[in-house]
Formats: structure tokens, C-alpha cells, sequence
């Protein structure tokens, strides 16, 4: 038996009984002769309500593994996690799920406890945590996706098991990632069939004339390109249509389809103000003089909701998304989902040329890059634009530059090189035999010498006698 630093201790036992058929455990004589006899185990005193208890973990193949585990056990109990390496991977999960509902959002919470439930549990609850692979996460995927299981359904499935192991990892609990990198890839996404801005405003007119009331709301959701439970979950005291803008403090979310909740928006920076435009603030007034009734519990989250049934209840998600099915499908124009107004407004500012940054500011996006990554289509459209600029701008440069001529100290090379040979071949040319260096004047005259031009250094005469 030895001793671990600190608490706990590690010794080997094995199985061997006795003639009584009684186990021998620690006492086997053959622990003493033979070194691969028995495995290693490890016990603990822990406190618990009122006494303490001794864990025992035992089956581990050397002394090493027995002292690990005994650490990360240590470790665990100091950090306020479980670090027993007998504990299951269904347990480990219930825990991470208790854990996860202090700081998750309930529609996050609902998905991971219906994955975690249904899914995760009965394929790898039995199984203890430390002995979790990757090949168990393999066999599953290889048998759901056999069954005929969406990818979509079962990548956010496996991603769920991967935030949990992660988690694991972080906290020293596991020293690695079974689930990570992940057996299956991120499906593409889906291939969005946009309204133009023709059908947005057939489907608007069609709207006001069938249904006024869910008009004003598919108005605003064009106009703001706002996210629906964003605009379900507006309040009037975050309306301020004199100062042309409102605040986004909230978010409506149905978990389990029914049970609709107040919380905080998808993200920090969707915490931000939006700009009202002349259409959206008509269709605001409108709504606001056809309000009937409202609730007056001020303990109400859902009281003085600017969206909401007449009789001041708050309206849920998927309706809205019934009758935007059944108005398309009436006014002739392409089915798409609610979430595809958002797409619109940001598609018909980004072909208007209005700047990404803008747009991204706009829609509330927490980086640049995710407009970019989302409306990649109209932003290649715009850099053809911007490479099209370039390619005019020089081209009506270099047409320019043919129409006008150049000044004498800007001419090209290539007459300067055709008059210094010029000059050359003068100078390289024998002196001809009829010239005369002396010449006299006529008539009298007085005379005078006159030089050849520049004759060659060794024609030239030393000097005129």
C-alpha cells in the first residue's frame, strides 16, 4: 500500500479467494512475488452530510494511472466537479445540464435537454466517461444516419456532446475531446430564394387589403430588418417615434413550440437602437390607434406589447410564419420563411450600394464578417462592380493620354535616341577630301581657318602653322 501526497491512498489487490471462497484482496501472497498480479486501485475519505465516506475506485493497470486518477478525483472535489473516473456519461450529462440552466437562455436549454434526453443518453449513457472514444461517437452517427436521420438535426446533436466533453476537457475532467474533430461535417446551408423588391410590395399590398393587422407587422419587419422575436417582443416604451427610433431590450421565444417567454436578445450587440423610416413609423401609428385592450399588470412581461393578439397576449412565433405561408401563397408570390425578411431588407440596402458596414450596424450583427459570410452573393456582385470602376477609370485615362500631345521636355525616349545618332554618325563620317581647313575670302578678302566639324582624335592636327 503507498501513500498518495495528501489524501487518499494507492494500493494493488486481485481477485484470488481462499479455500472458505472468501476474496484475499490486499493479503494475496502472490502481490508480493509478482509485480503484474492484481490491479491498482485507490481510496479516498470524502465528507458528506453529517459522516464521511470512502470512494474506492480500483481496475487501473499501473501505479501511474492509479496516482492520476486520484488527482484529477482531488482536483474535481477542489474545483466543485465530479472527477470520479467510475462515473457514467449519463450522469456527466445530467450534471452538465443543471450547470448549463444558470447561463443558457430557456429555448437553448429546451434543444440540449431534448438531445441529451433522447438521443445522447441512450446511445452512451452505460458507458463510463473515461472510456468514451471517438469510434462509440462513429457507431452512432453510422447507425442514425442508416436509420434515415436529418444531417442537420444530427450535426446539432453531435455538437451538443461536443459543448458537454468540452466542457470536460476545461475542467481537467477528460484529457481530450472524444467527440472533437467532429465525425460529421456542417451541412451547407440551404439554398434562399429571396423576394424581389416587385413581390415584396405585391405581397404588402395584398397584405393591407386581407389582413391590416399582420400587415403593419410584415411592414415592420421589412422596413427595420429586425429578427421576429425581436419585433414580437417590442414594447411601446421602447418606441420613440418623435426621436425616430427604437430600442432592442428583448426577445419573444417559444420553447417547446408552446410556452412562450420573455428573454434577452440573441446577442450582445443586438442589445442596440434602430432607425425608424417614414413607413415603418406609419405602420407603428396605424397599429397604435387599432389597439382595443391591453393588460395592465405591470408584473407582466407581456404587458404593452407592440405586436399582440387583441386581447393584449403575446402572438406566437409559428403563427406568424402560418399566415405568412397562406398570404404568399394568395398573393402569388414565392413561399419563404420569416426569417427571410431579414435577408430581404438587407439584400435590397446592399444593392442599393449602401456600404457593408452600414448594413452590418444596421442589422445588429456582432462582426463585419458575418454580414459578409452571410450575403457573400451580393458582395462578390459588388466587388465585379468595384474591379469595373478600375478597369474605366484607367481605360478612359489611357484615351485621354492619346489625345493630347506631350511637351518638349516629356518626349519620348525614343526620339532623343534618333538625334544622338544623329549626331553620332556626323561625328564617325571622314572629313571630305575638297575640304580645305585654310579658305580664303574672295576678292581680297582677309582669310580665315576654319575647322572641320569635330574630326576624330587622331585626324584632328596638333596645331595651325
Amino acid at each position: 500500500m503507498r501513500t498518495s501526497l495528501g489524501r487518499g491512498r494507492i494500493y494493488r489487490r486481485c481477485g484470488c479467494r481462499d479455500t472458505q471462497h472468501h476474496q484475499l484482496g490486499a493479503h494475496c501472497l502472490y502481490l508480493l512475488t509478482d509485480s503484474q498480479h492484481g490491479t491498482w486501485n485507490f481510496a479516498v475519505d470524502v465528507p458528506a452530510p453529517g459522516h464521511r465516506t470512502t470512494v474506492r475506485r480500483g481496475g487501473f493497470p499501473t501505479q501511474d494511472s492509479a496516482e492520476q486518477a486520484l488527482g484529477r478525483f482531488l482536483e474535481g472535489e477542489v474545483g466543485g466537479y465530479n472527477a470520479d473516473p467510475s462515473q457514467t456519461v449519463a450522469a456527466y450529462l445530467n450534471t452538465w445540464l443543471e450547470a448549463k440552466a444558470l447561463v443558457l437562455k430557456p429555448t437553448t436549454m429546451a434543444r440540449y435537454r431534448d438531445y441529451v434526453r433522447n438521443d445522447l443518453i441512450p446511445a452512451f449513457g452505460g458507458l463510463k466517461l473515461d472510456q468514451l472514444a471517438h469510434r462509440h461517437i462513429s457507431a452512432f452517427v453510422t447507425c442514425q444516419l442508416a436509420a434515415g436521420r436529418g444531417h442537420t438535426t444530427l450535426y446539432r446533436c453531435l455538437a451538443t456532446l461536443s459543448s458537454a466533453l468540452g466542457d470536460a476537457v476545461r475542467q481537467h475532467r477528460l484529457p481530450h475531446n472524444p467527440a472533437s474533430p467532429p465525425v460529421l461535417r456542417r451541412p451547407p446551408a440551404p439554398e434562399r430564394r429571396i423576394w424581389t423588391a416587385e413581390e415584396a410590395v405585391r405581397f404588402l399590398l395584398y397584405c393591407h387589403r386581407a389582413d391590416p393587422e399582420i400587415a403593419d407587422l410584415f411592414e415592420f419587419l421589412i422596413g427595420t430588418g429586425m429578427r421576429k422575436g425581436e419585433a414580437l417582443g417590442l414594447h411601446w416604451n421602447d418606441v420613440h417615434l418623435t426621436e425616430g427610433v427604437l430600442y432592442v431590450r428583448c426577445t419573444l421565444s417559444a420553447i417547446d413550440n408552446n410556452h412562450l417567454v420573455i428573454t434577452a436578445p440573441k446577442t450582445r450587440s443586438s442589445r442596440a437602437w434602430v432607425a425608424i423610416s417614414p413607413r415603418v413609423a406609419t405602420a407603428l401609428r396605424h397599429r397604435a390607434t387599432t389597439m382595443t385592450s391591453t393588460r395592465g399588470d405591470p408584473d407582466d412581461p407581456f404587458t404593452g406589447l407592440v405586436f399582440c393578439r387583441p386581447d393584449g397576449r403575446p402572438i406566437g412565433p409559428h403563427h406568424v410564419l402560418d399566415r405568412l405561408h397562406q398570404l404568399s401563397e394568395e398573393a402569388g408570390v414565392p413561399r419563404i420563411t420569416v426569417h427571410d425578411l431579414r435577408h430581404l431588407a438587407a439584400t435590397i440596402t446592399i444593392t442599393a450600394g449602401v456600404p457593408l458596414t452600414v448594413v452590418s450596424k444596421t442589422l445588429r450583427h456582432s462582426t463585419l464578417s458575418t454580414t459578409a459570410n452571410i450575403y457573400s452573393h451580393l458582395t462578390r456582385q459588388a466587388a465585379r462592380e468595384a474591379v469595373d470602376t478600375i478597369d474605366r477609370t484607367l481605360t478612359g485615362a489611357e484615351t485621354a493620354g492619346h489625345e493630347t500631345s506631350f511637351p518638349a521636355w516629356l518626349r519620348p525616349p525614343r526620339d532623343h535616341i534618333r538625334q544622338l545618332g544623329e549626331v553620332f554618325r556626323r561625328l564617325h563620317s571622314p572629313v571630305p577630301p575638297a575640304f580645305s581647313a585654310t579658305a580664303s575670302r574672295p576678292q581680297g578678302g582677309r582669310a580665315t581657318t576654319v575647322r572641320p566639324p569635330w574630326p576624330r582624335t587622331h585626324e584632328r592636327p596638333l596645331s595651325h602653322g
